[in-house]
């Protein structure tokens, strides 16, 4: 039987060092009768990139994105419209996609499901030039993922520490939502896209998403008085955020939106992006290893 071939690309410095026990696993619970496998280890930011792109084009049938939401956001962007499936072995601050794909944080028991092979074809969404794999959006949320990347210090306890520092000083914008010609100003404290249902950490902003429905769930959060933000803040705790009168979600395949700034996060990285965001669906694009 002719074996499989895996490439892991390991982020040495995602999440809180959870890398560090990578080779041990992969030497002793990838099953060698199934696949022959090859390490790659990032040297900076955006070279997972051109590793996957890489790994598809000598089709290798899985790659591994060993990291975080940046990580596989990176790994899998490479993966679209290939036969190369994206893995996940979840070593970040946040994993999102992981979490939302009900991959198990136990990095034992993802290498089980990696070495079991089942696959999926979920969707995945532009924001002008970039490519996102879980969630991408504007306001709060990029300003916090912009603070997170300058600190040396990862996890989401430091994470935690950047957003309640700064909820009493950001100050919403206004902005645009423009779905199918009709146009809707709005005083936004976040606006985001979500393709699956959580940011990561299990704070769920979009609660009915789902990653292969040809659907993006367009999350709205209005400026609200700051005696609301520890309300707000428990609802993404407690899959609640769709209650909120300070909220509206709703289901798009595309979407344009306007701000005064020029920056988004996209999977948490933040970008410039621009003033004006136009955001289109690709149903099914990307082959992933799900449970």
């Amino acid at each position: 039987m002719t074996k499989k071939k895996i490439l892991f690309i390991i982020n040495p410095i995602s999440g809180v060092g959870r890398y560090k026990i990578v080779e041990k696993l992969i030497e002793n619970k990838l099953d060698k009768n199934i696949f022959d496998h090859e390490l790659a280890y990032t040297k900076a930011p955006k070279h997972a990139i051109n590793l996957s792109k890489q790994g598809a084009n000598e089709n290798f049938d899985i790659v591994v994105a060993v990291g975080g939401d940046g990580s596989v956001n990176e790994v899998g962007r490479s993966l679209i419209g290939t036969k190369t499936a994206l893995a996940i072995l979840p070593c970040g601050s946040g994993n999102g996609a992981a979490r939302h794909l009900d991959i198990p944080m136990d990095l034992v028991k993802a290498m089980k499901m990696i070495n079991q092979g089942k696959t999926a074809m979920i969707d995945t969404f532009n924001i002008n030039n970039e490519v996102a794999i879980n969630t991408a959006g504007i306001g709060f949320a990029a300003h916090i993922a912009y603070e997170f990347s300058k600190n040396k210090k990862r996890g989401f306890s430091n994470y935690l520490k950047i957003a309640v520092r700064d909820s009493l000083k950001y100050k919403s914008q206004p902005c645009e939502v423009e779905i199918n010609g009709k146009i809707q100003k709005v005083d936004a404290f976040i606006i985001d896209i979500a393709n699956g249902t959580q940011w990561g950490n299990n704070a769920v902003i979009a609660p009915h998403a789902e990653n292969d429905d040809g659907l993006l769930d367009l999350c709205v959060i209005r400026d609200f008085h700051f005696m609301n933000f520890p309300v707000l803040a428990t609802r993404l705790f407690t899959n609640s955020i769709h209650r909120s009168k300070f909220v509206e979600i709703s289901k798009v395949k595309e979407v344009t939106i306007r701000q005064d700034k020029t920056y988004a996060h996209v999977d948490g990285e933040p970008v410039i992006i621009g003033s004006e965001l136009k955001v289109t669906v690709n149903p099914h694009s990307l082959k992933v290893i799900v449970p």
